[in-house]
């Protein structure tokens, strides 16, 4: 096992006694957000898998809670031992996070969203006998990294067009976290559709904060605010991909009276009741599928590799229906989904 450099060693390796006390009962180190355990007599898998999720951690009703799920399933099907942290508010520990992991032996490490790039880089040569999984990212070209990267603008066009299909002042919106090529591709996705269906509709776009300030993706009442002003200015249609944002865009539809469209995981069954006659539909993201497809690779011996992209194609994402407020569009939406499976229609990547 490679030697800690000297800079941060001391600290580290307090925090993976941390962790490791943390293994043995419900307390553990402040980031820990989990730790899963076989049930009803399963047999325990020997994979003990490592997660270190995005800003925020478990409980955002959107991108870290699919990855969540995943790891549920995980539990539950294999009995895995998983250790799941989360960054700090500004995301500074994330490399620490990685390291503390791989030196307590978790194999294989999910590293949850497009900035672990970074760290994983710096990572994966120091320690070659770990598999790294990087969601939303497959730029770290190493043998023992693997890219889980999604088609999220074939989604968000098809939301995109539900939302032109919907609207009744031809005008609508999007609210994003932070302006990033990752969340452009939902922007030009939801765009194009919204134009294949309706070429002169008013398209309103906010990122809520710009690089290096990610708390976009945690700042509701901004999103609220954001929300607000496009309602007011006629849009009767606001497309999130905010994360934990998001809730201000359901809380800012309801005191409109309007509509609003989810991410990456159905949002009809995340937001309060009161919100649910509000989501139109949610550009579906199966972030649990991936994760659980990687890590049950790795368990049988055949780890996946290099880049691997879950699109259309693949049912890696897609659009939800749930409440039936698009039953009456379904089969155009449905013509357009398999134009873009078939080649027919390509979807932009950015704006």
């Amino acid at each position: 096992m490679p030697r800690l450099r000297t800079a941060g060693a001391v600290a580290v390796a307090m925090l993976i006694a941390v962790v490791l006390a943390g293994c043995g009962g419900s307390g553990g180190s402040a980031a820990t957000s989990g730790e899963g355990s076989a049930s009803g007599g399963k047999k325990r898998s020997a994979v003990k898998l490592g997660v270190v999720y995005d800003i925020g951690g478990r409980g955002d009703k959107s991108y870290n809670d699919g990855v969540g799920a995943g790891i549920d399933s995980l539990k539950r099907e294999l009995g895995i031992q998983a250790k799941e942290l989360s960054p700090n508010a500004g995301g500074t520990d994330r490399q620490e996070l990685l390291r503390l992991l791989a030196e307590s032996g978790y194999n294989p490490i999910i590293c949850v969203g497009f900035l672990f790039q970074d760290p994983v880089k710096k990572l994966a040569p120091a320690y070659p006998k770990t598999r790294f999984a990087v969601i939303d990212d497959d730029a770290v070209k190493a043998p023992n990294v693997t890219g889980l990267v999604f088609s999220e603008e074939q989604a968000s066009y098809l939301v995109g067009a539900a939302a032109a299909l919907k609207s009744k002042t031809g005008h609508i919106g999007f609210v994003a976290g932070v302006q990033t090529p990752p969340q452009q591709k939902f922007q030009a996705g939801y765009e194009a559709g919204a134009r294949k269906i309706n070429p002169r509709i008013k398209v309103d776009v906010k990122y809520l904060t710009q690089p290096p300030d990610f708390t976009g993706f945690s700042s509701p009442d901004k999103a609220k605010e954001a929300a607000k002003g496009m309602y007011d200015g006629g849009a009767d249609v606001v497309y999130h991909a905010s994360g934990a944002s998001g809730r201000g865009v359901f809380q800012a539809a309801v005191a409109a009276d309007k509509w609003a469209i989810g991410v990456d995981s159905d949002q009809y069954h995340t937001v309060d009741a009161a919100q649910r006659s509000h989501v139109l539909s949610s550009a579906v993201k199966s972030l649990d599928v991936a994760v659980s497809t990687f890590v049950k690779d790795y368990a049988n011996g055949r780890p996946q590799s290099g880049s691997v992209r879950f699109g259309l194609a693949e049912n890696g994402v897609g659009y939800s229906t749930s409440g039936g407020f698009i039953d009456d569009i379904e089969p155009r939406l449905e013509a357009l989904r398999k134009q873009i499976i078939a080649g027919q229609i390509t979807v932009p990547t950015t704006p």
